[in-house]
């Protein structure tokens, strides 16, 4: 992937960058590094948000808005240093740890950044397939052929090059958008009940915990964070710090945009469904009997607008979690396999759920705990390198950078070890069962 860093851009289109770079003043500049970010954020719109943010509205309405926005932050702040260590080293985050840490060690991240790879696509490969079977009236089975036929398509738009990936990847990301706009004019918002709980954390019971972690898990991303340090390493490279300094501006800018973006998505998705559910219906936990319970509550149209973006996501996003996944294993082992092999592996622990006639939305919940399980790898392998002057010089992080890291992954690692302690069936203090 990295190899391709240069093409699918016109000769005028990086002649503008070189002259941005260099400093010349030019209108739209930020748009012409526009891109990672965007491919980055599809990974925290993908089916697993569907599932957790569906148990959320409809469970406890509009009370757990606020973790939505807090793991928006923390991923805005991740995806952004891992932008910054790609286009500082011009390596990725997986070869900078092959290159930094023990050989064990090494191979401990890659064995379970992979699990979390794979769990990514249990939830990505599923959310597309579970929308086709719903829109079309198919079985799962002919829904899954499908989506693994056109994210197989889309991935072959790699081969001219990242602008063609992220033209394909953008236009999904845009679909996705507009459904949700459109269910926000249709759902009945009580938008001060949206504000509070936006704005005041609360915990409700040990269920409510479940559900809170999920969403940190199928929002901040390990795939991402891997992936995004990959999309910007060979982008536009320079050696010049100015110039390195114009590139990490341009980076920060379009983080911010396009996870603003993502977070604004899944706010909505929470919200249509306390908007729906929450009264009078708020056993509503499953994909399927949301798409159900919509088109009598709601209307046909705001039926098909889930479903669609629902497919949206899927597809986009198990485009994404393949290009991480072949970055992870290149970046840990430098081994190589190709692409239609690491779909088929991928896709395996979906045809499993399947088969054993395992709830597809209850293993889209547990994956997205399995990815807030194996999320600190690749957090605390960052922060590792992010503030080390002898990698990264004088873009290393410090100061009020590097402390809201920390405290972004230890809220992180102290709901994994609480989720873990409530897995284990003991009490959570100040929570109700």
């Amino acid at each position: 992937m990295n190899s391709r860093a240069g093409q699918g851009m016109s000769d005028r289109t990086r002649s503008a960058m070189a002259e941005v770079l260099a400093g010349s003043p030019r209108r739209g500049a930020m748009w012409l590094f526009f891109g990672p970010a965007v491919i980055a954020s599809v990974a925290y719109m993908d089916p697993g948000n569907y599932a957790t943010n569906i148990g959320a509205g409809a469970g406890y309405g509009y009370k757990l808005l606020w973790v939505v926005l807090a793991a928006n932050l923390i991923a805005m702040l991740f995806q952004g240093i891992s932008a910054r260590v790609g286009i500082v080293t011009g390596k990725n985050l997986a070869e900078l740890s092959r290159e930094n840490f023990s050989k064990p060690v090494t191979i401990a991240m890659w064995i379970v950044s992979e699990i979390a790879a794979m769990a990514t696509d249990l939830a990505e490969f599923l959310g597309g397939a579970l929308g086709l079977s719903l829109l079309f009236g198919w079985p799962l089975i002919w829904g899954m052929g499908v989506t693994a036929v056109v994210t197989y398509a889309i991935l072959m738009f790699e081969r001219g090059g990242f602008r063609p990936m992220e033209i394909v990847i953008g236009a999904l990301v845009a679909l996705i958008g507009a459904c949700y706009l459109a269910e926000m004019f249709v759902a009945p918002v009580d938008w001060g009940s949206a504000l509070a709980g936006l704005t005041t954390p609360t915990m409700p019971d040990a269920r409510a915990l479940t559900i809170a972690v999920g969403i940190i898990g199928a929002t901040v991303m390990p795939h991402a964070i891997f992936l995004h340090s990959g999309l910007t390493q060979h982008r536009a490279l320079t050696s010049d710090p100015a110039q390195k300094a114009r590139l990490v501006s341009f980076s920060n800018r379009e983080v911010i945009i396009a996870l603003a973006v993502a977070g604004m998505v899944n706010m909505a998705m929470v919200i249509m469904a306390a908007s729906a559910f929450h009264q009078g219906h708020a056993e509503v936990a499953e994909i399927e009997t949301a798409y159900h319970t919509l088109t009598p509550l709601l209307g046909g149209f705001a039926a098909a607008a889930f479903l669609t973006s629902l497919i949206a996501s899927g597809i986009s996003s198990s485009v994404v979690g393949t290009m991480a996944g072949q970055m992870i294993m290149q970046g840990f082992i430098r081994r190589h396999i190709p692409v239609w092999l690491r779909r088929v592996i991928t896709m395996a622990p979906a045809f499993v759920v399947v088969w054993l006639g395992v709830n597809t939305t209850e293993a889209l919940v547990m994956s997205q705990v399995v990815l807030s399980i194996a999320l600190p790898v690749p957090m605390v392998a960052l922060l590792v390198f992010a503030r080390r002057p002898d990698i990264m010089g004088r873009f290393a992080i410090r100061g009020p950078v590097l402390w809201l890291a920390v405290l972004g992954a230890t809220v992180v690692l102290g709901l994994n070890f609480v989720l873990l302690w409530q897995s284990a069936g003991l009490p959570v203090p100040g929570l109700v069962e």
